[in-house]
């Protein structure tokens, strides 16, 4: 069960609408403009992709995949981070690591369901299993390690 932000903003539009990056930045004109929710476990998101996303006529790019997965990860762990200190603006993360297994052809001209859930959880750091289905079958699979930074990280003001 998807629960909406305030006004039905997304995660990334209520914590990051400046952001620029190609797979959630609400401010990318050109990027993926991700919108995740939060949900019983983590966060869910749906993406329909567009012809330019294809690999070939009919099958999703996997660049355009790992992007989707990566960026949607990497929201659910910051959430979880924020819930966990009990703050209200999450703390900027990054990617440390992540990995995804390529499981079917994921099909164009149909809507993607992501979900993230955080499986393990540290102050500053959260590993996340994400899952990427189309048409209720399960296409691509990752896991990924997300970090909370600090000032002097270049990315640290990169939601403000």
């Amino acid at each position: 069960m998807v629960m909406e932000g305030e006004g039905g903003k997304s995660v990334q539009e209520l914590h990051a609408p400046s952001s620029i990056c190609f797979g959630c930045g609400p401010s990318n004109k050109d990027g993926l403009k991700i919108r995740s929710f939060r949900c019983e476990n983590g966060l869910e998101m749906e993406f329909t992709p567009t012809e330019e996303h294809q690999a070939f006529p009919g099958m999703i790019n996997g660049g355009i995949i790992g992007t989707l997965l990566d960026c949607h990860g990497n929201w659910t762990a910051a959430i979880a981070l924020m819930d966990r200190s009990g703050t209200t603006e999450p703390p900027c993360t990054v990617t440390a690591s992540y990995s995804i297994k390529l499981r079917r052809p994921t099909p164009f001209g149909e809507t993607l369901s992501i979900t993230g859930e955080v499986i393990e959880i540290w102050e500053d750091r959260a590993r996340v299993m994400m899952v990427l289905s189309a048409n209720d079958r399960v296409c691509a699979t990752g896991e990924g390690l997300f970090v909370a930074v600090n000032e002097g990280h270049p990315a640290f003001h990169r939601w403000n």
